[in-house]
Protein backbone atom coordinates (compact mmCIF):
# COMPACT_ATOMS: atom_id res chain seq x y z
CA UNK A 1 0.00 0.00 0.00
CA UNK A 2 1.21 3.43 -0.90
CA UNK A 3 0.66 5.19 2.40
CA UNK A 4 -0.78 4.78 5.89
CA UNK A 5 -4.37 4.91 4.66
CA UNK A 6 -3.67 2.82 1.58
CA UNK A 7 -5.88 1.76 -1.23
CA UNK A 8 -9.28 0.15 -0.93
CA UNK A 9 -8.90 -1.18 -4.47
CA UNK A 10 -5.73 -1.91 -6.38
CA UNK A 11 -5.97 -3.77 -9.68
CA UNK A 12 -2.89 -3.92 -11.87
CA UNK A 13 -1.38 -5.79 -14.76
CA UNK A 14 1.72 -7.83 -13.94
CA UNK A 15 5.09 -6.12 -14.28
CA UNK A 16 6.41 -6.14 -17.83
CA UNK A 17 2.96 -5.97 -19.46
CA UNK A 18 0.78 -3.04 -20.47
CA UNK A 19 1.02 -1.49 -17.02
CA UNK A 20 -2.69 -0.73 -16.61
CA UNK A 21 -3.62 0.19 -13.03
CA UNK A 22 -6.98 1.05 -11.48
CA UNK A 23 -7.02 1.95 -7.80
CA UNK A 24 -9.22 3.59 -5.22
CA UNK A 25 -7.00 5.53 -2.82
CA UNK A 26 -8.18 6.55 0.63
CA UNK A 27 -7.17 10.19 1.03
CA UNK A 28 -8.74 10.96 4.38
CA UNK A 29 -10.42 8.77 7.02
CA UNK A 30 -13.79 9.62 8.52
CA UNK A 31 -13.61 12.30 11.19
CA UNK A 32 -16.12 13.18 13.91
CA UNK A 33 -19.33 14.26 12.26
CA UNK A 34 -18.39 12.71 8.89
CA UNK A 35 -19.48 9.21 8.04
CA UNK A 36 -17.54 8.81 4.81
CA UNK A 37 -14.04 8.34 3.47
CA UNK A 38 -12.55 10.92 1.13
CA UNK A 39 -11.12 8.84 -1.74
CA UNK A 40 -10.11 9.04 -5.37
CA UNK A 41 -10.18 6.55 -8.21
CA UNK A 42 -6.97 6.62 -10.21
CA UNK A 43 -6.65 5.08 -13.66
CA UNK A 44 -3.32 4.73 -15.45
CA UNK A 45 -2.69 3.26 -18.89
CA UNK A 46 -0.11 3.85 -21.60
CA UNK A 47 -2.17 6.77 -22.93
CA UNK A 48 -4.53 7.84 -20.14
CA UNK A 49 -3.90 9.02 -16.62
CA UNK A 50 -6.80 10.36 -14.63
CA UNK A 51 -8.37 10.59 -11.23
CA UNK A 52 -11.93 10.91 -10.02
CA UNK A 53 -12.85 12.09 -6.50
CA UNK A 54 -15.32 9.90 -4.62
CA UNK A 55 -16.78 9.66 -1.13
CA UNK A 56 -17.22 6.15 0.25
CA UNK A 57 -19.60 5.34 3.11
CA UNK A 58 -19.65 2.29 5.36
CA UNK A 59 -22.71 1.10 3.38
CA UNK A 60 -20.62 1.39 0.21
CA UNK A 61 -17.98 -0.80 1.86
CA UNK A 62 -20.65 -3.41 2.64
CA UNK A 63 -21.72 -3.29 -1.01
CA UNK A 64 -18.09 -3.74 -2.11
CA UNK A 65 -17.83 -6.80 0.12
CA UNK A 66 -20.90 -8.26 -1.64
CA UNK A 67 -19.41 -7.35 -5.02
CA UNK A 68 -16.21 -9.23 -4.17
CA UNK A 69 -18.35 -12.29 -3.40
CA UNK A 70 -19.97 -12.01 -6.83
CA UNK A 71 -16.55 -11.64 -8.49
CA UNK A 72 -15.38 -14.77 -6.69
CA UNK A 73 -18.25 -16.51 -8.50
CA UNK A 74 -17.03 -15.02 -11.80
CA UNK A 75 -20.01 -12.65 -12.06
CA UNK A 76 -20.17 -9.07 -13.37
CA UNK A 77 -20.36 -6.36 -10.70
CA UNK A 78 -21.32 -2.73 -10.72
CA UNK A 79 -20.47 -0.77 -7.57
CA UNK A 80 -21.40 2.74 -6.44
CA UNK A 81 -24.54 2.79 -8.59
CA UNK A 82 -26.45 5.50 -6.71
CA UNK A 83 -25.74 8.20 -9.28
CA UNK A 84 -24.22 10.40 -6.55
CA UNK A 85 -20.65 9.48 -7.40
CA UNK A 86 -18.34 7.65 -9.79
CA UNK A 87 -19.59 4.21 -10.87
CA UNK A 88 -17.18 1.26 -10.92
CA UNK A 89 -17.68 -1.94 -12.93
CA UNK A 90 -15.75 -5.17 -13.25
CA UNK A 91 -16.62 -7.80 -15.83
CA UNK A 92 -14.82 -11.15 -15.90
CA UNK A 93 -13.96 -11.68 -19.57
CA UNK A 94 -12.15 -15.01 -19.46
CA UNK A 95 -9.91 -16.75 -16.93
CA UNK A 96 -7.25 -14.26 -15.82
CA UNK A 97 -8.78 -11.28 -17.64
CA UNK A 98 -11.20 -8.66 -16.36
CA UNK A 99 -12.62 -5.52 -17.94
CA UNK A 100 -12.66 -2.60 -15.51
CA UNK A 101 -14.64 0.59 -16.07
CA UNK A 102 -14.80 3.86 -14.12
CA UNK A 103 -17.63 6.22 -15.10
CA UNK A 104 -17.82 9.77 -13.76
CA UNK A 105 -21.54 10.27 -14.40
CA UNK A 106 -22.29 13.12 -11.99
CA UNK A 107 -19.44 15.36 -13.08
CA UNK A 108 -17.44 14.99 -16.30
CA UNK A 109 -19.41 12.15 -17.97
CA UNK A 110 -16.04 10.54 -18.74
CA UNK A 111 -15.76 6.75 -18.82
CA UNK A 112 -12.44 4.93 -18.80
CA UNK A 113 -12.42 1.20 -19.53
CA UNK A 114 -9.35 -0.99 -19.42
CA UNK A 115 -8.62 -4.69 -19.69
CA UNK A 116 -6.59 -6.02 -16.79
CA UNK A 117 -4.73 -9.26 -16.15
CA UNK A 118 -4.68 -9.30 -12.34
CA UNK A 119 -2.43 -11.66 -10.42
CA UNK A 120 -3.76 -14.92 -9.04
CA UNK A 121 -5.42 -14.24 -5.70
CA UNK A 122 -6.48 -10.69 -6.61
CA UNK A 123 -9.90 -11.08 -5.01
CA UNK A 124 -8.33 -12.15 -1.70
CA UNK A 125 -6.03 -9.12 -1.95
CA UNK A 126 -9.05 -6.84 -2.42
CA UNK A 127 -10.76 -8.44 0.60
CA UNK A 128 -7.68 -7.79 2.74
CA UNK A 129 -7.66 -4.15 1.59
CA UNK A 130 -11.36 -3.87 2.41
CA UNK A 131 -10.83 -5.21 5.94
CA UNK A 132 -8.09 -2.64 6.54
CA UNK A 133 -10.31 0.21 5.35
CA UNK A 134 -13.31 -1.04 7.35
CA UNK A 135 -11.16 -0.70 10.47
CA UNK A 136 -10.97 3.06 9.77
CA UNK A 137 -14.68 3.24 10.52
CA UNK A 138 -14.46 1.16 13.68
CA UNK A 139 -11.23 2.67 14.98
Amino acid sequence: MEDDLGELIHLADPPGTSGHVVSLRVLEPPSPGRDFLDCEFAVETETVKGSFPVYVTSDDLDDWEEALGALAENRFVSWLNSGRTVQFKIKPVRPGVIAVSVHDGPSSQVTVSVPLFPATGWIDDQRARLEKVQRLFSG
